[in-house]
């Protein structure tokens, strides 16, 4: 109570809310001029762009005053108007004598902002509708250099004109744009250029300056009074103590800052710090495409687990020439398309996917071999090339880094599975850009005196070496572990078989000399050979484990039929899913692999393949579920037996033996059930799975 003795009310003032101009008032901030300087009004224009709230203001300079330099208003009238005399000319007096105006908004939200009249005890006011800083505007300069610009061409253009003849006809070629698609048309309306564009076709609205003693001005500056000042009127200034004192103090709100928008080529740091770290990983993998390890450790900052990292980098980038490079369906996700030619997702990873595959066999690729093959517009090749690698005179396409071998070294089990995925990949590039073996083998290159060339394959191969180097290491340690078990399956030595004729080994190695038939680290004779899927690295014993059952008999249950050689593929590629050190790693031969599968409730079908076919010995080995223990097995076993007969046949051939064995009981259903579990069609005819020959 003391404190408001202290300070008595001295006087209360009525406060009125005045709409009738709410929408339509602004206010103008003008530069700060001494007062010796005044804006001359008298002759004042403007016009406005009301979307925009965009204004631009002409005032009128005063020539006569002794601030006023006359000769350098001759000489900027001069330069923007030249020595014509036109309607047109932006200084028609030969004299800068305006200057022009143009506004910013000086804040988006104007809703604190009100224009009050004070009058008779009462005040008045208005909400402002926008705020506007008006500052020189200096396009003359621009005008001044577009006439000097024509002056120059038309100078020129007079001196030729005399000598000029007759051009001649030239032809021209037409090219029509393709259709824009909704993606890019959603960039382009949210583009620079298109809102710039979009500006300027808004027209402008040219106001009328009406002085301060103008009836006009009179009249309208009634309306910042409110009209109605009675209680009914004036509602929103009429609040009960609580509402009041919490306007006076509201809550405290978070504001929220809109983030600075970056280019799609510039990566905050700080932001990226912020998320997981597998989308660390493949945010930097998207953005730099081509990396080293090390350098990606050291953009993850200190601290980080390599670990980790590496579990991280291999579901979004693959190894060339032991660096990462981003995998191809990362940078293209599905139902995207090519941002040059419109090529769908799909065709775009195949041929990137043979671009990366090139690199791990050679250190140059040449372009026009690799748009030959995968058949795309050379704009699509060109970005492929530029991702990973640089040009050079009269070599090719080099790749962009360094062989990086410290990595393959020190990490030898990330080599190998990446060595097994890219096995994968090269047998799926075989059959969809239809290559013999010739293409797939590495160009033989004559590198320059003093560089060592180097393959990915014979990288890893070094790096396999070193792995079987150190194994008695690794095998002490485990036979220390193991104890009297491990020291028993160690005297165990399985003799190798002779393959049969016509099996071919599968190569894991790209050195000629390296021999692909040791199985547990020994040869059984001279002549036995025997392909090796996954790490040659020594085993105990070469009987199936439960894990290798497991897959294979998991894989046919999802399968039902496979060849050789795709059974060959997916198991690499379980390999390659399976952690550092598993026992799968230590080396299935082709023949344990398909003892495995005919224990497996599977049998071999020996599909008839015609002669001239040019299916591999892997691909016409055919495997295929015989016992599954439902009750489609006797239909699955009676169409496996017409496929030991026939190479291919129509379905109504199947649709009848069915009929014949089983009755009606065989509904459509089931046919087609069964057809799409071990048959595909081609060109009106069916086939197991894995021996069509397109």
């Amino acid at each position: 109570m003391s404190s408001e003795d202290d300070d008595p009310i001295i006087q209360e003032i009525d406060v009125y809310l005045a709409k009738s101009l709410a929408d339509k008032l602004y206010l103008f901030q003008y530069p700060v001029r001494p007062a010796a300087m005044t804006y001359d009004v008298a002759h004042l224009s403007a016009k406005i762009k009301p979307k925009q709230q965009k204004v631009e203001v002409e005032l009128a300079i005063d020539s006569m005053s002794p601030n006023y330099c006359r000769s350098k208003g001759e000489q900027i009238a001069l330069n923007v108007d030249g020595t014509t005399t036109e309607e047109s000319n932006t200084y028609s007096t030969k004299l800068m004598d305006k200057q022009t105006f143009s506004s910013i908004q000086a804040t988006t939200n104007t809703s604190r902002y009100a224009a009050a009249v004070f009058r008779k005890g009462e005040l008045h006011l208005t909400p402002l509708h926008g705020i506007l800083q008006l500052r020189p505007s200096f396009s003359y300069l621009d005008k001044a250099d577009s006439k000097h610009r024509e002056r120059e061409a038309a100078n020129e253009g007079g001196d030729s004109s005399q000598d000029e003849a007759e051009e001649d006809v030239k032809q021209i070629t037409v090219r029509f744009s393709r259709p824009e698609s909704e993606q890019a048309r959603q960039r382009r309306v949210q583009s620079y250029e298109f809102l710039q564009k979009k500006h300027a076709e808004e027209p402008w609205v040219h106001l009328h300056y009406y002085g301060l003693k103008d009836s006009r001005s009179e009249h309208e500056r009634q309306y910042l009074f409110c009209q109605f000042t009675g209680m009914a009127e004036n509602t929103e200034l009429v609040k009960s103590p609580s509402e009041y004192l919490a306007m006076l103090m509201p809550p405290p709100v978070e504001e929220e800052f809109a983030k600075p928008v970056c280019p799609s080529n510039v990566l905050s740091m700080a932001q990226l710090r912020s998320l997981p770290l597998g989308d660390q990983v493949r945010t930097l993998m998207k953005n730099v495409k081509v990396m080293p390890f090390a350098n990606l450790m050291g953009f993850l900052g200190h601290g980080t687990d390599s670990t980790a990292v590496l579990r991280c980098i291999q579901q979004v980038a693959m190894l060339v020439q032991g660096n990462w490079v981003i995998k191809s369906d990362v940078l293209y996700p599905k139902d995207s398309c090519s941002p040059h030619s419109g090529v769908p997702a799909e065709v775009l990873c195949r041929g990137r996917d043979y671009v990366m595959w090139k690199f791990t066999q050679e250190r140059w690729v040449e372009r026009k071999a690799v748009a030959a093959v995968v058949k795309l517009p050379p704009e699509d090749v060109k970005d492929f090339m530029e991702q990973m690698s640089v040009t050079r005179i009269n070599r090719g396409w080099e790749f962009l880094l360094p062989h990086d071998g410290e990595f393959i070294k020190k990490h030898p089990d990330v080599a190998q599975r990446q060595h097994m995925l890219w096995m994968g990949i090269q047998a799926k590039l075989e059959k969809v850009f239809k290559l013999s073996k010739e293409d797939m083998m590495p160009k033989k290159q004559n590198p320059q005196p003093g560089s060592v060339v180097v393959s990915g394959e014979q990288l890893v191969t070094k790096a396999r070496e070193n792995v079987r180097e150190n194994y008695s290491v690794l095998e002490r340690e485990l036979q220390q572990r193991h104890g009297a078990q491990s020291q028993d399956l160690g005297a165990v030595r399985v003799k190798q078989e002779p393959l049969s004729d016509g099996e071919e080994p599968m190569d894991t190695s790209s050195s000629a000399g390296h021999n692909n038939a040791a199985v547990n680290g020994l040869y059984s004779d001279d002549s036995s050979r025997d392909s090796v899927n996954g790490p040659c690295l020594p085993r105990t014993h070469a009987t199936p484990t439960q894990e290798l059952r497991d897959f294979v008999s998991s894989i046919f249950r999802k399968h039902f039929v496979l060849t050789l050689s795709e059974l060959k593929r997916l198991f690499n590629l379980h390999l390659a899913s399976l952690p550092p050190g598993h026992s799968l790693f230590s080396g299935i031969s082709d023949r344990l692999l398909q003892e495995t599968v005919l224990d497996s409730k599977c049998k071999q079908i020996l599909v008839p393949f015609p002669p001239q076919s040019s299916a591999e010995a892997d691909e016409q080995k055919v495997f295929a579920l015989w016992e599954m223990g439902d009750s489609f097995d006797q239909h699955r076993q009676l169409l496996l037996e017409i496929f030991m007969k026939n190479y291919r046949v129509r379905r109504n051939l199947i649709q009848g033996k069915l009929t014949q064995e089983f009755g009606d009981n065989v509904t459509k259903t089931d046919l087609d059930r069964l057809l799409k579990e071990c048959c595909v069609s081609y060109g009106g005819m069916w086939y197991l799975k894995g021996t069509v020959q397109s």
